[in-house]
């Protein structure tokens, strides 16, 4: 009997709608699952984000100006920025 209720234990807490970023390095709900460096501009890094409600982007972060492109779009980009800018700090104390 108990063995029955833990599979209805486990649906209840995990819930069937839940959804979580993909592992990577992440800040606040946005993770970034894949971080590369532009081959034509160094200074450039190119990121695959995902946030937890499942919006998946490809942005270039430019860390000579600290701009994040586009400027708009489905991840959140305060969060989406921040990971940006840690990155890049990241990047440039590794060189």
């Amino acid at each position: 009997m108990a063995l029955l209720l833990i599979p209805c234990l486990l649906a209840l807490v995990i819930g069937p709608k839940t959804a979580f970023a993909s592992p990577g390095l992440c800040t606040g709900p946005v993770c970034a699952d894949a971080i590369t460096r532009s081959a034509k501009n160094h200074w450039q890094l190119v990121l695959r984000l995902e946030d937890q409600q499942g919006h998946r982007e490809k942005v270039v972060m430019d860390c000579r100006a600290n701009v994040l492109s586009p400027q708009a779009g489905l991840v959140d980009r305060g969060y989406a920025r921040a990971l940006g800018l840690r990155l890049c700090r990241y990047v440039s104390d590794a060189a």
